[in-house]
């Protein structure tokens, strides 16, 4: 399932051409970090989030609500913890 995921967010960042192509290493980013980027980066980043962090079990779907109750969760957490990486952060918030 996260190959699928990959694959749709690859697929996504390709779409977007060449000018806005770049390289995200989730590992470095802070909250700060991803709330202060660009707000394109913001969205294929908690998009990419809400898939990884999404049951297995599940069916193939994208829960709008979900994803944006989800995002104010990590929003709030990231806002009281700018330094903290930004997976840690989801770790801490995201249901796995």
């Amino acid at each position: 399932m996260r190959i699928l995921c990959a694959t749709v967010l690859a697929a996504a960042l390709l779409a977007a051409g060449p000018a806005d192509s770049q390289v995200v290493d989730l590992s470095t980013i802070t909250c700060k970090d991803l709330f202060e980027g660009p707000k394109e980066r913001v969205s294929y980043i908690l998009t990419w989030l809400n898939a990884y962090y999404r049951d297995d079990e599940s069916p193939p779907v994208i829960d709008f609500d979900k994803m944006k109750a989800d995002s104010e969760k990590l929003g709030a957490y990231c806002q009281k913890n700018p330094t903290v990486g930004i997976i840690t952060a989801a770790d801490k918030v995201l249901d796995k």
